[in-house]
């Protein structure tokens, strides 16, 4: 049975619908890339002044999963690993890119993506790869 997908416009990150949410928008420059700023605030952090980092793993998911499906590719992360290299801070701007591996093109099931995350002076702060899933949605 193919997964229902619903987009009710209320994604945390990317959702128009959603107060509460990020509201990412993205760029898509090219084929196989995609392109994004957030800056988080202090209902984003963990310690005092410093984004959590789940939140960071979250948009770094994003970027990846969000262009795949921007590509005609619709797809789900099946595995995914971040690297926190160093603290984003809150009110800080990070810019966000996210990459498919070989475009994802073919017609295996599983394809490789990855992330970054960098400071306004271009210091990465995260990256991430992951292992995503084509899938057969019945959209609603």
């Amino acid at each position: 049975m193919p997964l229902r997908l619903e987009d009710d416009h209320m994604c945390y990150v990317c959702g128009k619908a959603n107060e509460k949410g990020l509201r990412l928008d993205f760029t898509h420059p090219q084929k196989g890339r995609l392109e994004a700023t957030v800056v988080f605030s202090r209902h984003h952090q963990g310690f005092k002044g410093i984004v959590h980092g789940g939140m960071m793993a979250m948009v770094l998911d994003e970027m990846m999963v969000n262009l795949a499906w921007k590509e005609g590719i619709p797809a789900v992360t099946a595995e995914l690993h971040v690297r926190l290299k160093k603290a984003a801070k809150t009110g800080e701007k990070v810019h966000l890119e996210g990459h498919l591996e070989g475009s994802g093109e073919g017609k295996k099931r599983a394809f490789e993506a990855s992330a970054t995350a960098k400071n306004e002076r271009g210091e990465v702060l995260a990256s991430a790869t992951a292992t995503c899933v084509r899938i057969h949605p019945a959209l609603s």
